[in-house]
């Protein structure tokens, strides 16, 4: 088993649910958050109109599922991500699950 752990922008949640339809993930969860990035800009002009450091309108998606249905997940969101060049990437992330406390 695996878990498949997935950030966006709310912006891309179609197209993540979309990639997960594609990919056989047909429970997941989500989740609202807010993305930080922070970059100070050392130029002063350069921010002079600057509010919050990027804090960005984000969601993280999980899902439990086997290896081959999180790898072909992980493969579609990079050839997405290839295909797109977004300056705000689909990160995903396939983690292992050693024990579980049912049986599937």
């Amino acid at each position: 088993m695996k878990l498949l752990i997935v950030t966006c922008l709310r912006d891309f949640k179609d197209a993540v649910a979309n990639i997960f339809h594609e990919a056989g993930v047909r429970v997941f969860s989500m989740s609202d958050t807010t993305g930080v990035k922070d970059e100070h800009d050392q130029n002063l002009l350069d921010d002079w109109f600057g509010n919050r450091d990027g804090e960005f309108d984000s969601l993280i998606l999980f899902s439990f599922t086997n290896a081959d249905t999180s790898a072909k997940a992980l493969s579609l969101i990079k050839e997405y991500n290839a295909a797109n060049g977004d300056a705000f990437p689909i990160r995903a992330f396939i983690v292992p699950v050693e024990a579980t406390s049912y049986e599937s």
